[in-house]
């Protein structure tokens, strides 16, 4: 089982001073730990069951860059990428630099993007989110296919035109960084995973029955799509660092049901941001590694 750590707060003792300082300290802790994976949200403003809007949130890919030179081996990825908040090339671009810059250890995190307060908010264009969001997700993706092979051939879609995709240097990974979709929505989320994603990402806070729910759905759109649903890395997004050491079995024994029904990669959030509950996760980083 993979493990992946994802910073979802900056309201630490200190911030905005030492916020530099401590994401580098969460992130060596992180790498030590055992994690395989660290993530950041791609949003603005704080999301509601976090805390208030107005709460600290930095850039992701601005962190990203950042956590690259901090770290050796953790993959590093924004966890998920709202479709409308770059131009497809940009966004595609960013990606690309992390993945050079990193060694080979980026992921494209992306999806079709909900927080509409934050969206209007800072005034980002094809607002509002429900107008075609799923179709820009979708040409985003095919967009990404097209520049991480190297194909500058123009690309004429109904939202996005583009005349000449040069994306140089190419991703270090090959065949490209893994591109995975957010997001449990079954008629269209999990089928664009089926057609387009190295990876899909679904929550699991309590129990695995959702997640089965959902990898079964993923897995017939993949047999209608004639795609190899093992070939897909199914992540799940969990509890908090701290509420895992504070009770270890329960951890556990859910990670084991979701290694159960086809989990690859189990994700947690950072909580409070203390390096405490990082290093203290180790021991049952051990043990979940093993599943």
């Amino acid at each position: 089982m993979k493990l992946g750590l994802q910073i979802n707060r900056f309201n630490w003792p200190g911030s905005p001073d030492n916020v530099g300082a401590h994401l580098i300290e969460v992130a060596r802790a992180a790498e030590e730990s055992g994690f395989d994976s660290i993530w950041v949200m791609d949003h603005f403003f704080q999301i509601g069951y976090l805390g208030p809007a107005e709460d600290p949130m930095l850039e992701a890919y601005t962190i990203l860059g950042y956590l690259a030179a901090a770290t050796k081996k953790v993959k590093l990825g924004a966890l998920v990428t709202g479709v409308i908040y770059r131009e497809p090339a940009l966004l595609i671009k960013a990606v690309t630099s992390l993945d050079v810059i990193s060694g080979g250890r980026a992921y494209l995190g992306i999806g079709a993007g909900w927080n509409e307060e934050e969206a209007e908010g800072l005034g980002f264009p094809n607002t509002p989110l429900t107008a075609n969001r799923f179709e820009r997700l979708e040409e985003t993706l095919q967009i990404a296919k097209k520049m991480f092979r190297d194909d500058q051939s123009p690309f004429e879609g109904s939202y996005y035109h583009l005349k000449r995709p040069i994306n140089h240097p190419l991703p270090l990974s090959k065949p490209h960084p893994p591109i995975l979709i957010g997001g449990g929505g079954e008629q269209r989320t999990l089928k664009l995973v089926a057609q387009y994603g190295d990876a899909c990402n679904v929550f699991a806070r309590g129990s695995a029955e959702d997640a089965e729910h959902k990898f079964n759905v993923l897995k017939n759109h993949c047999d209608k799509l004639g795609r190899d649903f093992s070939t897909i890395e199914k992540t799940v997004l969990s509890v908090e660092v701290g509420a895992a050491t504070e009770n270890p079995e329960t951890a556990l024994r859910l990670a084991k049901d979701l290694g159960e029904v086809g989990t690859d990669h189990i994700i947690y959030g950072i909580g409070d941001g203390e390096i405490s509950a990082i290093k203290k996760f180790a021991p049952l980083a051990a043990k979940l590694s093993k599943l």
